[in-house]
């Protein structure tokens, strides 16, 4: 029975592999000659796709999320999204509550054949990571623009997917933009490392939680203060939800 349960998961991860690529490959496609619209059509088809993604997840895979602090996202603003990062998953869950997240990316994806110029149609924030003296004064002057354009902005303050039940170092880059423009940070936490784990080809099915924590204002304080607070926050709530399951 184990091994034939076993069979089951590297069967349904094979099948979800294949999608995904794929899919992607269709949809750079679709949003390559989209590009001429204006931002809200092309950030409307990769929704589409991230919505697909998740669904077929479910289907496939049999991963399922539940989310909670939807109330805690501002009606009447914007801000910096500052989020645990353990899995590919994230990335396709959380601009569909962010109102037309701005990701910040090494350029260099932008680069790739394909998914790389898919994902430039949706006007990310790409970065020269070799050029640490500009990155952060690039962050800046585009976020702050995003940022009045009524966008939100999806950092990763880790850097790179940590492997479920670690913490890895937070940079300060996001809560420097939030605290250089005024503008408040949502802090997300969640399990999604421990169905989706990097780098791992059999997800493990099960339902992820993902919980969005209150507003974090970023006025009159420093850097610092605010990614402490984050850290904190992020990490005490993945404790909590590992005590829970």
């Amino acid at each position: 029975m184990k091994f034939l349960h076993q069979l089951n998961l590297i069967i349904r991860s094979f099948i979800y592999g294949l999608y995904i690529p794929l899919s992607a490959f269709c949809y750079c496609i679709i949003c390559l000659l989209a590009w001429p619209l204006p931002l809200r059509y092309r950030y409307s088809l990769i929704l589409a796709w991230n919505k697909a993604a998740i669904w077929m997840l479910k289907v496939v895979c049999r991963i399922d999320y539940t989310i909670e602090g939807l109330e805690n996202i501002p009606k009447d603003g914007t801000g910096i999204v500052l989020s645990k990062h353990q899995s590919s998953w994230e990335t396709f869950l959380l601009p569909l509550f962010f109102h037309q997240t701005a990701i910040i990316l090494k350029r260099e994806l932008l680069w790739v054949p394909f998914f790389g110029w898919g994902l430039a149609t949706i006007d990310p924030i790409a970065i020269n990571r070799n050029d640490h003296s500009s990155a952060m004064e690039q962050v800046i002057t585009k976020g702050k623009k995003c940022l009045e354009d009524g966008r939100w902005i999806l950092i990763f303050p880790e850097g790179t997917r940590i492997p479920y039940g670690q913490v890895g170092k937070y940079r300060i880059g996001g809560a420097r933009l939030a605290v250089a423009t005024g503008y408040p940070v949502i802090p997300v936490a969640h399990n999604a490392g421990r169905f989706w784990p990097r780098r791992t080809f059999i997800k493990q099915p099960g339902t992820i939680r993902v919980i969005i924590g209150p507003v974090i204002p970023t006025q009159g304080r420093t850097a610092e203060d605010v990614i402490a607070q984050t850290k904190n926050w992020i990490e005490d709530t993945i404790v909590k939800i590992a005590s829970d399951s």
